[in-house]
């Protein structure tokens, strides 16, 4: 924990609601939600407080997704690196990929030399329908 930081109540439970869902992603307001019903009195300022503390030490992820107008969280302690890799994410039910591969320098390193576009990884989401949501039908490929 870095210099300034407490423990709370509050902060204890965001960290336990992400890491047990530490391949999605939640807005503020669904934390908030989730925490009115396990806290008395937890109030939605406490939460953002928490939310931006955590931001600001690494322990979780905030993006905002195009034309969305709130931020997202995720927990990212898990992938100590996550600023420096892209993501991949289901658009039906929000499940996070970590995209750490030959694939994804190979992409940047094409984009960079066709395109002369300096990919930022931080903020890039690739959106998609995941293997579950997109049912029967569709062959997937192995790796």
């Amino acid at each position: 924990m870095m210099k300034g930081t407490y423990k709370t109540k509050a902060r204890e439970y965001i960290v336990a609601y992400l890491k047990d869902n530490v391949e999605k992603r939640f807005t503020a307001r669904e934390i908030y939600d989730y925490l009115k019903q396990e806290i008395d009195g937890v109030n939605r300022t406490t939460i953002y407080r928490n939310l931006d503390r955590m931001c600001e030490n690494g322990e979780i992820l905030r993006y905002k997704e195009p034309n969305q107008d709130s931020w997202y969280y995720q927990y990212s302690s898990e992938h100590k690196h996550c600023n420096a890799h892209m993501h991949a994410q289901c658009s039906e039910c929000g499940k996070i990929y970590h995209l750490e591969s030959a694939f994804v320098d190979e992409f940047e390193n094409k984009l960079l030399k066709i395109y002369g576009l300096k990919l930022n990884v931080t903020k890039t989401i690739i959106i998609g329908k995941c293997r579950e949501c997109s049912g029967r039908g569709f062959k997937f490929e192995d790796k």
